[in-house]
């Protein structure tokens, strides 16, 4: 990580952007100071606190793994397994990307990574500043430790998916953090499954303000389910999205698919909001094109065709654009490209859809088979489809991963992670790129952190 990063650090957010994060009620009602304040005034004060707390989901959005604009996941992890076809410029990020051809010297693997510990820096501050706070109530303390741990191990989460062994960074501490190792991604799992469940106790169940901006404790309990997914602990993932879905009050599963990704979803369980008011989702504006040939990014033919006839996801979230002798399909789940009088549209990062499907596979890895299925048929039959036709448990999990394709394309790299996970990267890739290797199922460490912190090495294999 860039020793900037990690220098001793004075927590200071102007004034004008604390105005900006606190313009809309769903954060806080209380009244702003005048002047700058500096980290120990921050976290004595209810206000000030939820800013420096809001500014993380600001960054987070705008920069790093999670962002949607090009630079961020849902377009690069796109591109790099099977879900875009890339017509843009040569030589740019995205075309290495889709070509396989990333660096380590590539400076969008620096600001991959350097932005997203940044954003985990930041939580770590909030961390440290909430626990020394004297004046702050104690249920303002819980909720933002709780946010804090949330996004520590929500970024490491993508981090390690993404770059394989990494830091687990807990500190500000700048002799520290110049100086951390990679650790097994066992170990970081662990850690993040250990965040997450701290997480849990503290955050409330309902939650702050509108629009589901600020995590609350189903956010925390969906991404442990995630997290008891990918590591294998069926049981723990079943009962974690069940935690969810159990909460009919709260999370209720929509009658269409035609509002599931505007920002009054109840299907929504947490999104990144959009700013200033008016503007909408990177992802549309990003995805959307109204002529051909597509400027940057158009969906493969092959994960068009994966559609079955009836499929009411191909009608509502793919748009076909033609010239009139070809024709290309965009991503359709955002339908504005552009801003409006007030904005329609988050970034949604968690959603009921994927706590069914991820209940609905460890049901069947644990033989759970009835269960499974009635899940899996809740997805299908919101989809237009009729019931799964599998019988077996791994007929299920085979429909598990059809539908995990087709319901979460162009989302944060589900489909690239979800292709790791189970083992069929090499095999689906391989057919459908032909410059793919199988050491690509890693990013490159950053050569710019392994010259500043030798600890970080080796380089991953194949750079």
């Amino acid at each position: 990580m860039k020793t900037f990063y990690f220098k001793t650090y004075v927590f200071v957010l102007p004034i004008a952007s604390l105005i900006l994060l606190y313009a809309c009620a769903d954060f806080t009602e209380v009244d702003l100071p005048s002047s700058q304040l500096t980290s120990a005034a921050v976290f004595e004060e209810k206000a000030t606190a939820n800013a420096a707390m809001v500014d993380i989901y600001s960054k987070i959005r705008d920069s790093g793994l999670l962002t949607g604009s090009p630079s961020g996941i849902c377009c690069q992890l796109g591109l790099y397994a099977d879900e875009f076809q890339f017509y843009g410029v040569s030589g740019t990020t995205e075309a290495n990307f889709y070509y396989n051809t990333l660096l380590a010297a590539d400076p969008s693997m620096a600001e991959l990574w350097n932005s997203s510990y940044s954003q985990i820096y930041s939580a770590n501050a909030v961390l440290e500043g909430v626990a020394k706070a004297s004046a702050l109530p104690a249920e303002d303390k819980k909720q933002l430790t709780g946010e804090a741990l949330f996004v520590r191990a929500l970024m490491h989460f993508y981090l390690v998916n993404s770059f394989g062994p990494i830091p687990y960074v807990t500190t500000t501490d700048y002799k520290r953090n110049g100086a951390v190792a990679r650790m097994p991604e066992a170990e970081v799992y662990n850690l993040i499954k250990t965040d997450l469940e701290q997480s849990i106790t503290l955050l409330p169940a309902q939650y702050s303000g509108n629009y589901r901006v600020r995590p609350n404790k189903g956010t925390a309990q969906a991404m442990l389910a995630r997290v008891c997914l990918y590591t294998e602990q069926w049981e723990e993932a079943s009962n974690a999205a069940s935690a969810v879905l159990n909460q009919t009050d709260l999370y209720i599963w929509p009658v269409s698919l035609d509002s599931e990704f505007k920002k009054e979803s109840t299907a929504t369980i947490w999104q990144l909001m959009s700013s200033p008011e008016g503007k909408n989702t990177d992802q549309g504006n990003v995805f959307i094109f109204v002529q051909g040939p597509p400027p940057s990014v158009a969906l493969t033919d092959d994960l068009v065709n994966a559609f079955t006839a009836g499929d009411l996801r191909k009608d509502n979230w793919l748009k076909a654009v033609t010239n009139g002798a070809t024709t290309w399909y965009h991503p359709f789940k955002y339908k504005e490209k552009s801003n409006t009088p007030t904005s329609m549209e988050y970034a949604i990062v968690l959603r009921m859809a994927e706590q069914y499907l991820i209940r609905a596979e460890a049901r069947a890895h644990s033989g759970d088979l009835i269960g499974a299925k009635e899940d899996l048929n809740k997805i299908r039959n919101l989809a237009g489809l009729g019931n799964t036709a599998a019988i077996t448990a791994e007929q299920i999990i085979d429909a598990v991963q059809v539908e995990r394709r087709l319901e979460f394309f162009t989302e944060y790299g589900h489909r690239f992670f979800d292709l790791k996970r189970t083992g069929k990267l090499d095999e689906v890739l391989t057919a459908a790129k032909s410059q793919w290797q199988t050491t690509d199922r890693l990013l490159p460490l950053p050569q710019s952190e392994l010259v500043l912190n030798p600890n970080l090495r080796p380089q991953n294999a194949g750079y």
